[in-house]
């Protein structure tokens, strides 16, 4: 069956890096656009970033521009999220999922496009 395992979480203080990795398997990586959303408590899941099938197009949301960046590698079956100069607002469990019914270059940017979620992984930045 399908499988998205992010794993690269964890407590980090305000202005610090961390590397979120997502690991697939069970599908054609590569057919599949892949999205990473955010959810913090009371509030609904947001999305962060999208990389398109070939890794040509990406999406950041606005929260992330100048200090996120997706990327992914096909032969690894694995998505990436680099992201630098952490905010105590950037707090909330980050989820990776696939979407598997898209073209070629499309960067779906909605919870409804993606057929495919992982488990999630927690990021929190003290102040």
């Amino acid at each position: 069956q399908v499988q998205l395992v992010e794993s690269g979480g964890g407590l980090v203080q305000a202005g610090g890096s961390l590397r979120l990795s997502c690991a697939a398997s069970g599908l054609t990586f590569s057919r599949c656009a892949m999205g990473w959303f955010r959810q913090s408590p009371g509030k609904e899941r947001e999305i962060v970033a999208v990389i398109s099938r070939s890794g040509g197009s990406t999406y950041l949301a606005d929260s992330g521009k100048g200090r996120f960046t997706i990327s992914r590698d096909n032969a690894k079956n694995t998505v990436y999220l680099q992201m630098n100069s952490l905010k105590p607002e950037d707090t909330a469990v980050y989820y990776c999922a696939a979407a598997s019914r898209n073209l070629a270059n499309a960067t779906p940017l909605s919870t409804a496009e993606y057929n495919y979620w992982g488990q999630g992984t927690q990021v929190t930045v003290s102040s």
